[in-house]
Order: C-alpha cells, then structure tokens, then sequence
C-alpha cells in the first residue's frame, strides 16, 4: 500500500470559512458591546472607586443617589406601562376588531407617534402647561389666565402623560398584529353560544393575545425607566429625580464612579423586568390560534358607539401627534409661550443678532453653533447609517448562512444585547470604555469617531434585524454558484447579496439615520461644545430658557425624520411588493 506524501505547499489546518467569518464578527461585536460594559464594571470595582457602590447602595446619600430616584423610576415603569397598554390596545382592538370608521387612518396615525421625539413632546407640554412656579417664560395656558396647578406642570404627572403619548404607538403595533392572528371562528363561535362582546373580549380574546399584552407592557417599561429627555424637562427643575437623571448629573459632576454604579443598576432592573415578561410568557403553551384552517375576520358592530369612539381614537392620536407639531411650532415663532398665537415673528429662525431680543442669539439659520450641530448630526446619522448597516448585514449574513453552533448563537445574544441597555447607560459605559487611552490608542471623548462608534453599537439590534430580512430575500443558491466559481466573501457580498437587496438596505440605513439624529439619551453624555448634535443643543436651549430656540431646532429634526420615514417606508414597499396590499 502505497502513501500519499503531504503537500508542503497546501496548510495542515485550514479553518473553514464559515469558523473565519464567525470569529470575526463574534470579535466585532465584543468589541461594540460586550467590552464597554465590562469596563464600566471593572472600573467601578478598582480600588479608586469601589466605595461607589456603598455610597449609592448604603451611604448617607444613598437615599438622594439611588433609592428615591429608584422609586420614582417604578413608579413612572409602571404607570406608563399599563396606560400604555391600555391606549394601544384599544385602538389595536378598534382597528383590526370592530367597524369603526376610518380604520385605515387611525392605524396609521397611531404608529406615527413613536417617530416623535419624546422630548419634542415635552417642550410641546411646557409651552402649553407651564406655570411661575421656577421662573422664566409661563405656558399659553397660563397667559389666558388660567392658574395651572404645580403637579399639572411639573413632575411625576406630566412625565407620566408625555411618556405615554410616546411610547402607546409600541404597544398598539404588538398588540395589533396579535389581535389580527385571533381566529375568528372562536368569536363566531361564542357569539352563536349567545356570549356578549364583553364575555368574548374578557374570555376569549385576552386570554389569547396574552404574550402581546406581556410583550407591550415590557417594554414600554423598559423604555419609561430608561427614557432621559421627558423626566429631565419635566421634572428636573422641581428637583424630581429618576435614575437616569441622576446618573446624567452624576457624571456630569465628576463623580464618574457612583455614576457608572447607577448605570449598571439601571441596565440589570431593565434587564430583570424583559427577563420576567418573557418568563411569563414561556410558561404557557396555549396561545395558538392559527391553524390551517382557513378563517374569514368578523369584526364587532360598533353600531351607536361607532362615531363616539372614534371621536375618543381621534382625541388620543391628536394629542400625540397633531397639537405637539403645532404647539412647537407656534412656540418657535412666538416672542412668549405665554402669547403662542399672537405677533409671531421669524426672529427665531432668520433673524440676526439683535441685543433687544433673545440676548443677541441670532436666528437658527444664522447661528454658527446650532449650523454646525446640524451638519455633524447629518454626518453622524450618515455615517452611522453605513456603519450600522455593514455591521448588521454580516452579523446577520454570518447567523443566516452558518447557522449551527454555539459561535452563530453568541453571535445572536451579543447583537441583541443592546435592546436591555438604556441609552443613557450605553454613554457612560462609552465614556468609560473610551473616554481614556487604551495603550497606544488615544482617548476618544469628544471626537465625531466616538458618536459613531458608540451609536453604531446601540442601534445594532435594528440593523442586524434589517440585515436579517435582507439576506432572507437572497437565495444562497447564487452565493453557492457564485463560491463554487472562486468567489470570496467580499465579492459574493458586493456583487450578488448587496446589488440584490440595495433597495432594503437603503431602508433599513434610512430608519437607523431617523433613529440617531432624534435620540438624546445615548449622546447626551457624548455632547461636547465641540462636537455637539442637534438633540442635545435643543435640550441646553430649553434648560437656559430659550424655548424658541429649542422648539425651533425639534421642528427641524422633526421635519427630517418624518422624511426619512416616509421615504423609507417608500423603499420597503418596492423592495417587499407584499407590504403594498
């Protein structure tokens, strides 16, 4: 028996191509999102600063530092949580349930909310409900004459509406694909057993959709705790404190480590409360209605209660969206918050400076800070846009075709890590994990490679969900030719998966730029005078007091979004025919 002598010039141990891509993205993405918050925890337990967490947890400020603001924080998760389903799922349960009338436009303006900024919403709040009661400009309530109370205009109350307007568009999107998924041939059947519409919503259709109301008020808590931008307008200046203020005033003052402490505090109480819901979920197996049995929706008669309700729908969806649009930008013509609709004037937009108004700030269109802001916020969203989508599309790419071991499924847990982060506490652990030199690498606080880092990382989980539905379109039948051929990785990507799917990707880059140029949490701790974003430069416009200015500047990013939205929404009905029916 003869043996066949190796070949010295081919590798004893070549690792599969699949292992390669699977290492590479598994490091990419330690290095996004794993290693920051192992920073931010090994610096909170180096000698220098260990004695944070006694100071927050047991000290003789722990009730300031942590335990108040924690109450706070359960409070408002709690409150907006059960509002929120409730609003969401009534309008979930008017739409795709009964007969009311223009079901079409009120599914549509109820998803529109979300795309709101929710500090827009809480600008729009205190031009409308502000009082004296911490000086400055007064609300348009309070010129009319009329007294607004303290807990009206201020605190826990206003918070908890602001909230609710912003986040019940999430709960009604869940709640509304599972209601479509309810077989109405169970209705049918209860109502020919001679059950009323209230035994059958109570009996039969929440017992159903279950995980959806789980699901929905899960996250709209996680986002109420985590959320920086309504508490801080709203509730900051009467000294109402949740955890994420106090973590942003923290490190605001230099005491990094008791800052980093609540950050991480924050991260594992969003992170317990998905952990329960999804716990509650998991132990019950009877929520399937789809058979394959064809079903025909039959949908409640309203009948007299018809228009009524649609009046109530209407009321709501106004309020979230129509009269804050109009409220800010009356607020950004008005010379006073207190006159909204009277001598209104372009100064807040073309004027030049001028000591006789707004102590010489000019315009928008003329202020070299705010024109500045607008051109690095267009360039962080641009670029987050390609970084994000790169990353997403070969983390998605990597799961979808190599899907068996356990590197696919890190892979999967470490992209969707980000979603229990609070964006606040994602900043801090940027700050720690690059706020300092690394080595030979220099620190990074301040630099426009910082936002895009930082938000490249915290929007992850949409653009590899996006990445996900793009690689799902390709058929790796090509890919497969196209690797028989000699074709690497890069090339199969750029010449088959990419050309094939640009229209989706362009979708997907679009919905990340809408999601970074409005968000305020993640880059509030990242804003330096050097580097400022526009979210940001409305949020310091607003503190000083220079509302119109605020306003001014929310309407601009507002306009942007909407924009983007619609054109996005535009790209995904070419790209995806189906979603046009």
């Amino acid at each position: 028996m003869t043996i066949a002598a190796p070949d010295p010039a081919r590798p004893r141990t070549a690792l599969p191509a699949g292992l390669v891509l699977k290492l590479f993205v598994l490091t990419l993405l330690t290095l996004l999102i794993v290693l920051p918050m192992a920073r931010t925890v090994m610096f909170t337990l180096s000698p220098e600063a260990v004695g944070a967490w006694s100071d927050v947890l047991a000290g003789r400020l722990a009730p300031n530092l942590f335990w108040r603001p924690l109450v706070n924080t359960l409070i408002l998760g709690v409150l907006v949580a059960g509002a929120c389903v409730l609003l969401g799922g009534f309008l979930a349960w008017a739409v795709v349930m009964t007969d009311i009338p223009f079901r079409r436009t009120i599914g549509v303006m109820a998803t529109l909310p979300f795309m709101i900024p929710s500090f827009a919403t809480s600008l729009a709040w205190g031009s409308l409900f502000r009082n004296a009661r911490v000086g400055g400009e007064t609300g348009w309530l309070q010129g009319l004459g009329l007294a607004i109370p303290d807990w009206l205009a201020w605190g826990m109350v206003p918070t908890v509406v602001v909230l609710v307007l912003h986040y019940f568009s999430l709960a009604f999107t869940i709640l509304a694909a599972s209601l479509a998924t309810v077989n109405s041939d169970l209705v049918e059947a209860a109502q020919i057993a001679g059950a009323r519409g209230r035994r059958i919503l109570l009996g039969i259709v929440l017992p159903v959709i279950t995980p959806a109301l789980v699901a929905a008020g899960s996250l709209c808590f996680a986002g109420a705790v985590s959320n920086f931008a309504a508490p801080a307008l709203l509730g900051l200046p009467v000294r109402m404190q949740t955890l994420s203020t106090r973590l942003y005033g923290m490190i605001e003052v230099g005491q990094t480590g008791r800052g980093y402490v609540i950050g991480i505090l924050l991260v594992a109480i969003s992170a317990v409360i998905l952990w329960a819901g999804n716990r509650a979920v998991s132990g019950r197996r009877s929520y399937a209605t789809i058979t394959g049995k064809g079903g025909r929706a039959r949908r409640f008669e309203l009948r007299g209660a018809r228009w009524p309700l649609f009046g109530v729908a209407m009321a709501i969806l106004s309020a979230a969206t129509i009269v804050p649009v109009i409220i800010l930008l009356a607020s950004s013509l008005a010379p006073s918050s207190s006159a909204l609709f009277s001598n209104w004037t372009a100064h807040y937009w073309t004027g030049l400076s001028s000591a006789s108004i707004a102590q010489g700030t000019p315009g928008i269109l003329h202020n070299p800070d705010i024109l500045r802001a607008t051109f690095i916020t267009l360039g962080l969203g641009l670029a987050v846009a390609v970084t994000g989508m790169a990353v997403g599309l070969m983390a998605s790419y990597t799961t979808a075709r190599y899907r068996s071991g356990w590197l696919s499924a890190a892979i999967t847990q470490i992209s969707f890590l980000p979603l229990l982060i609070p964006g606040i506490a994602f900043g801090a652990a940027y700050i720690a994990y690059l706020g300092a030199p690394i080595g030979p690498f220099p620190a990074l606080y301040g630099t426009f490679a910082l936002l895009v880092i930082a938000a490249t990382a915290y929007l992850l989980p949409f653009s590899v969900q996006t990445g996900r539905a793009v690689i799902q379109q390709v058929s790796g039948e090509l890919e497969e030719s196209a690797r028989l051929t000699g074709a690497g990785f890069a090339r199969r990507m750029l010449a088959i998966t990419v050309p094939l799917a640009v229209r989706g990707l362009v979708a997907g880059g679009i919905l990340i730029f809408v999601k970074i140029i409005r968000d305020l949490s993640l880059v509030v701790l990242l804003f330096t005078p050097t580097m400022p974003v526009m979210s940001v430069l409305a949020y310091r416009y607003a503190s000083e007091g220079f509302t119109q200015f605020a306003n001014a500047i929310t309407v601009v990013i507002l306009v942007l979004s909407i924009l983007a939205t619609l054109l996005a929404d535009r790209l995904q009905a070419k790209s995806q025919p189906w979603l046009k029916g």
